[in-house]
């Protein structure tokens, strides 16, 4: 009896710990720094990008390809970290509007545009067409302008002509 008494005990706070984890909130603080930590990289990759596009660096294939494919990805990351528990605080140090939670649906449309851009900028690049890889990196900077006209306080701003 004591045998299964220590089994059974075992078992309860094995199952309360994993259910304590699963029910645990998320930290506000946490998804803002990581959405914050996917848009600076989307910004360090589309920069060298619309630098191609707009005549300011020679156009270099290889970078075009590779940034475009680094930027497929991060073009899905920080969506799921923009949620209702990050928004209000000026302690939580975001510069996201609260528009995003009142808007969700025009929210969604904007990243959808970002990642509808992206995906003409990688197959522009993986062509190897040079005028439409420029073209498309200038539509995803605008997609990026776009967003953050809407939704955030900052005044940076992609220089797309």
């Amino acid at each position: 009896m004591n045998k299964s008494f220590w089994v059974s005990s075992v078992v309860l706070a094995l199952g309360c710990g994993l259910a304590a984890e699963a029910l645990a909130q998320t930290n506000p603080n946490q998804l803002i720094a990581q959405r914050k930590g996917a848009m600076n990289l989307q910004a360090k990759y589309v920069g060298p990008l619309l630098g191609m596009a707009l005549g300011r660096i020679p156009y270099d294939a290889g970078t075009a390809l590779r940034n475009a494919d680094y930027l497929d990805i991060l073009s899905q990351l920080p969506w799921d970290d923009f949620d209702p528990s990050t928004a209000g605080a000026p302690e939580r140090r975001t510069q996201a509007k609260d528009d995003i939670y009142k808007d969700p649906a025009k929210f969604k449309a904007k990243s959808n545009e970002l990642r509808t851009a992206v995906q003409k900028l990688t197959s522009a690049a993986h062509a190897g067409n040079r005028d439409a890889a420029n073209a498309a990196a200038l539509g995803v900077g605008r997609a990026c302008n776009s967003c953050h006209e809407a939704f955030a306080t900052f005044e940076y701003r992609f220089k797309v002509e």
